[in-house]
């Protein structure tokens, strides 16, 4: 079963939750709908589309890449086929037909669910749940014309279309009856010989005029349209016939599927089996021979996807690739590394995953956990491998030593072993983890099972819990057991095990509601520390890097335990059931839990708050937090894929509040592999403000930033240090600056524009005629002025009393300029009304507490060029005065700060002497 299998409206996508918010799923290949394929010529390649629910995808046969996701369907994908322009698909009684599957060019709007889709020319041939057959124009999307059935007499099972019969299709019923109908003329032209069995495929063979009937019972029927004539007959021993393909490429081989899994070759020539092949466990869905090469493609609601090459010595089929997840749902996952790019998931199917979340081509098997592998790959394929083991309920990891043995270790529904496995090899390893106490007994004897599991942080040791109380430590390297804690550890079973980063102690806590202390190695005979809860121990998990314990009581209750004081810390109520799983953040700021009545808690650990909780349609029994922190993944019951939720907190400062913990949690959809981007930036449109300040969520508005926080604080520019700093070494660094050279002429100047003295370029367009004033014989003279531009503004707050003009005049001028501009404030060449009003500018700036350092650097160029001069000019010197009091106040403001701070370190770095 598949997520897709019940997901909710796609106009509920839109997150709920503040935190989190859905990303994709990953895992899913395909389910019971078969696959479709089509040649390519520009790409010189087959592409590959299968079905995961709402949604399909395209894959590139050559390398399994995936191409496509496209958008979600309103409701699951009912039938799916394929011509040389588009992909159709049917759900929720419509037919879509998409461009490079993800651009919908066309709908065709029915009144049932269309279940068989025959893409034939210019028109479209579908089956609904009706028995009615409909014939749509592919361009106008109008009904050509329908043909109902009457169900009892004649039910469609299959469609197809033989070669060079134009405008004609074969129509197989569940009766055993075939007609061949002339889709032009609307009419019957022939009803082909009865079999009292249900018809289940039909295909077209290479040859002209035969086709391929499977029947339910098993039967393949080689069929001579032209003559009705049966050419040849087999039965497969595995039953119904589910799909039939032929080999274009040379051979004259059949292949036909069954529900079983297998595959059969039929070599017509000799009109014999050549050979047989279990290629999936469950039903074969789809079963397409490539034209013209020596490849087939299998699909089976199993969720794997296998490309078979025809290259063995006896004619026969080995898998060249495979694209597959989890045949049933998974019960365990975790991040594995410190790159947050790969997930571990172990199912019910007994096997132990890879998932990349960066790329699909990542992903790998690890093999399905067995009592003996070697003697599992020996076993006859068409068996049931009896040496399975049960499936991995959990597991622990650590990548300390990875490469140098195995690095993950299981613990398996139960049953007494532990299993070790190796992620830098990829498969399972050699050792079998039991007891020496266990070890002499029968196995189907025993009543003890495995119920907790870590791994030492040096990737030595693992220490293991069981379901009588023994606490036990193995070296992971050996498989040799070292020793035990306790005898036992204690009276009830084991559910949580724990070990710090230093290997100084470990935890475990029992069904008894105790947790214990031990020490790591030496006297490991009796605990150091016990604590004891109000209610048994459900589960245990550890958070290394801060020293937290979180810990689940089986009345619905979340604690965290400091391991370094050994005191409860924190306390989380707001569960109404069993807790499955917990997970902290990477910087354990966050407590992640999940329940069995389908909600997600999140809660903050400093404030104690639940800051975020959200409900899915299925339980989640199992979740895991991404080391970088920018996901959270989830697996659920019944669902086969891995979900992907994006932490938000990344991308957007959210205004987080706290919740009570009892309030009813949003229903949330899970991700999928595709958003539909057109319905979700609607909903989001439609959303008042209001709707975005109920959820807490912070509303982005323009923010600018305040020049001066306060009138009482001293404010600095925030002009580049390099434009006021150095400009009482100007000359200085002029002269360290100057060219050793006198720059060179031009040999040919170009023409010059006349320009104003000053110290910015400016063109002279005095003698530039007005439009308006063109015939006007007037001469405008003006008068001889060498202000600059800072004495003009000075002058003019005179007047306005403004001092913000020169301020920010000089703010956007660089050094040379500023030393250039208050170096001409002088009598012969600005008038002293200009000098006055500069020391005001100052005094200004001092009072308002702005600018402090522009207005303490251009006070020194101003007193360093002008000083012998302002002795000479009483109005200055009173001025200046003013100017010196403001100027004093500020300075012993920020002294009094800056001793006092200096003071305090001082005597901090004598105290720490």
């Amino acid at each position: 079963m598949t997520n897709m299998d019940s997901e909710t409206s796609i106009g509920n996508e839109r997150s709920a939750s503040k935190i989190f918010r859905q990303n994709r799923s990953i895992g899913y290949v395909s389910n019971h709908i078969g696959a479709v394929t089509r040649y390519v010529v520009r790409r010189s390649d087959n592409l590959i589309a299968t079905c995961i629910g709402r949604t399909f995808q395209v894959y590139t046969a050559s390398h399994f890449r995936l191409l496509h996701v496209s958008p979600i369907h309103a409701d699951d994908i009912t039938a799916l086929a394929i011509d040389l322009t588009y992909i159709y698909t049917a759900s929720d009684k419509c037919i879509y037909a998409w461009r490079s599957g993800k651009h919908r060019r066309h709908v065709y709007k029915g009144t049932s669910n269309v279940w068989l889709i025959l893409p034939l020319g210019g028109f479209l041939v579908t089956v609904d749940e009706a028995n009615v057959l409909k014939v749509w124009n592919v361009v106008s999307e109008n009904v050509y014309f329908e043909i109902p059935f009457n169900k009892s007499e004649f039910l469609i099972t299959a469609v197809t279309h033989p070669p060079t019969y134009v405008n004609k299709v074969l129509i197989g019923s569940e009766q055993g009856i075939i007609k061949l109908w002339n889709l032009k003329e609307n009419r019957l032209i022939y009803t082909f010989s009865a079999r009292k069995c249900a018809i289940t495929c039909l295909e077209a063979s290479p040859a002209l005029d035969v086709v391929a009937i499977g029947y339910h019972n098993g039967c393949i029927v080689l069929l001579n349209l032209k003559y009705d004539e049966i050419l040849m007959e087999f039965k497969q021993d595995w039953g119904m016939v589910s799909k039939i393909s032929f080999r274009t490429d040379g051979p004259p081989i059949m292949v036909s599927s069954s529900a079983t899994g297998n595959v059969a070759f039929w070599n017509l020539e000799e009109r014999k089996v050549a050979s047989q092949l279990k290629v999936h466990e469950g039903k074969v869905t789809t079963t397409i021979c490539f034209p013209n090469e020596p490849l087939l493609l299998t699909t089976s609601p199993d969720n794997s996807m296998k490309l078979w090459i025809f290259d063995m010595s006896d004619g026969g089929a080995r898998l060249l690739r495979i694209r597959e997840g989890h045949t049933k749902p998974p019960l365990c996952i975790r991040y594995y590394g410190n790159s947050g790019s790969s997930i571990l998931s172990s199912g019910e199917d007994s096997s132990l995953r890879i998932f990349s979340t960066i790329s699909e081509t990542f992903n790998k098997s690890m093999g399905k956990a067995s009592y003996n592998r070697k003697a599992s790959k020996k076993k006859n394929r068409f068996q049931k491998d009896w040496l399975r083991m049960p499936p991995i309920v959990q597991f622990t990891t650590e990548t300390t030593r990875e490469k140098e043995w195995d690095s993950i270790a299981a613990i398996h529904s139960g049953i007494i072993q532990t299993t070790t496995w190796s992620f830098h090899r990829c498969c399972m390893g050699e050792h079998r983890l039991i007891p020496t106490k266990f070890e002499n007994r029968n196995r189907t004897d025993l009543n003890a099972e495995t119920t907790s599991i870590t791994l030492s942080s040096c990737g030595n040791f693992a220490i293991i819990g069981y379901s009588t109380g023994d606490l036990e430590r193995f070296n992971i390297q050996s498989g040799i057991h070292r020793c035990s804690y306790g005898a036992p550890a204690h009276e009830s079973s084991v559910r949580g095990v724990a070990s710090d980063n230093l290997n100084q102690f470990v935890t475990s806590g029992c069904g008894a509601g105790l947790l214990k202390f031990w020490p790591f190695k030496g006297n490991v005979t009796s605990p150091t520390l016990t604590l004891k809860f109000s209610d048994g121990i459900d589960l245990l998990r550890s958070h290394r890097e801060s020293g937290m314990i979180a810990i689940a009581l089986v009345n619905f209750i979340v604690y965290i335990v400091d391991t370094d004081t050994k005191v409860i810390i924190r306390k989380f109520e707001g569960h109404i059931t069993k807790i499955n799983d917990i997970c902290f953040s990477p910087d354990s700021r966050w407590l992640i839990t999940a329940s069995m009545d389908a909600t997600i808690k999140v809660w903050d650990i400093p404030s104690t708050y639940m800051i975020d909780h959200f409900r899915t349609e299925r339980p989640c029994v199992s979740l895991t937090m991404s080391p970088t922190g920018d996901f959270l993944a989830t697996a659920h019951v019944n669902y086969l894929g891995i979900y992907l939720w994006a932490n938000r907190t990344l991308f957007n400062q959210l205004s987080l509040r706290s919740i009570n913990p009892y309030e009813k949690a949003p229903l949330v959809g899970l991700p999928s592999n595709a958003y539909d981007d057109i319905v979700l930036n609607q909903a989001v449109q439609e959303m008042s403000l209001d709707a975005y300040e109920d959820e807490g969520e912070e509303i982005e508005f323009k923010y600018e930033t305040q020049t001066q926080l306060s009138k009482e604080l001293i404010t600095l520019s925030g002009v580049a240090a390099s434009r006021w700093q150095n400009l009482l070494d100007l000359d200085i660094i002029k002269k360290r600056n100057k060219p050793k050279s006198a720059p060179k002429i031009p040999k040919q100047a170009p023409f010059f524009l006349p320009t104003i003295a000053g110290p910015e370029m400016k063109f002279d367009l005095t003698a530039t005629v007005n439009e308006a004033n063109v015939h006007s014989k007037i001469l405008n003279t003006s008068p001889l002025n060498n202000m600059t531009t800072l004495a003009k503004l000075l002058e003019e707050t005179e007047t306005a009393n403004n001092y913000e003009p020169p301020i920010n005049y000089l703010k956007k001028l660089g050094p040379s300029m500023v030393d250039y501009e208050i170096k001409s404030l002088h009598p012969l060449s600005a008038s002293i009304a200009a000098m006055v009003q500069f020391l005001k500018t100052i005094e200004y700036t001092f009072s308002t507490n702005k600018d402090f350092e522009l207005a303490q650097s251009y006070l020194s160029v101003f007193l360093r060029a002008h000083g012998s001069t302002l002795i000479e000019l009483p109005e200055v010197v009173q001025t200046l005065k003013s100017v010196s009091v403001a100027q004093e106040t500020c300075w012993n403001r920020i002294e009094k700060k800056l001793s006092y701070g200096i003071g305090v370190v001082a005597a901090l770095r004598n105290y720490v002497k």
